[in-house]
């Protein structure tokens, strides 16, 4: 039997705290006696998750996950608090609705500077910490749509691939050292990312089609946070490469393993 992965007295650096999935996890691994830094850009939103996190030390650190000096200095500040990092989870996300067609390049930047190259550089700051110790954890969060890439998804699917294929090729690189890897692919979880996702500067909407749209997001985002923090807590724990979160993520999983090329249109089938 594998030996679990010591929460008791670690500490967990988890970005995009202040709300949803991330304040959830924060709020689960409290509970299980793991120390927190937590990171977000919503001060208000990190003292709430922060409240909620009781018997355990816990930091507070407002930054943008887009600002390369801030991650930089990151580390330093944590172990400031903590003195060691056993767990980092890269959380935090944005997301981009429209077609490619209209969406601007800036705004795909926008999306694969937060969701991408935060996730990178957050991990490139904080893999020398987790060297130092003897087992430690990187929890990379991607998406069912790092999995199958939908219509009107270009950019926000395109970065939780690159999170994917960072993370498995980040993994094997890190097979002979205690440091783990597990790859997060949720699916509909009700947080807020979709509810605030920005829209690409070419995308009109008219009343009646935000309407449906709104409606199509109540009926998919319906997993609670908790229950999807509970998952995870439990792929730490367990050290597990890849975690799917809810029925509807395995059973698009599946559905791409079995076809490959053709699942947009098994799927479109199906939503009828």
């Amino acid at each position: 039997m594998t030996d679990l992965f010591p929460l008791q007295g670690g500490v967990a650096v988890v970005t995009g705290a202040a709300s949803g999935i991330g304040a959830a996890l924060s709020v689960a691994l409290a509970a299980r006696g793991c120390h927190l830094a937590l990171v977000d850009r919503d001060p208000a939103g990190l003292a709430a998750t922060a409240a909620n996190c009781a018997g355990v030390t816990v930091s507070t650190h407002v930054l943008d996950i887009a600002d390369r000096d801030a991650i930089a200095a990151l580390p330093d500040a944590v172990l400031t608090v903590h003195g060691k990092v056993t767990i980092l989870v890269n959380n935090a996300g944005v997301a981009l609705g429209g077609q490619f067609s209209q969406i601007s390049l800036d705004d795909v930047a926008w999306v694969m500077d937060i969701n991408f190259w935060g996730v990178v550089r957050t991990t490139h700051a904080f893999l020398p910490v987790l060297r130092a110790q003897p087992v430690a954890q990187i929890v990379n969060l991607s998406s069912i749509f790092g999995i199958i890439a939908p219509a009107g998804q270009t950019a926000y699917s395109a970065s939780k691939f690159a999170v994917r294929g960072f993370s498995e090729a980040l993994r094997a690189e890190l097979a002979t050292t205690g440091i783990g890897v597990t790859i997060v692919h949720p699916g509909g979880v009700a947080t807020a990312i979709a509810r605030s996702a920005r829209r690409g500067q070419g995308v009109q909407v008219s009343p009646d089609e935000e309407a449906a749209m709104q409606d199509r997001m109540k009926r998919f985002l319906k997993m609670p946070p908790p229950e999807a923090g509970a998952i995870i807590l439990a792929a730490i724990e367990h050290r597990q490469k890849r975690v799917l979160v809810g029925r509807d993520a395995k059973m698009m999983a599946l559905i791409q393993w079995l076809f490959p090329v053709g699942y947009h249109r098994v799927l479109a089938w199906m939503s009828k």
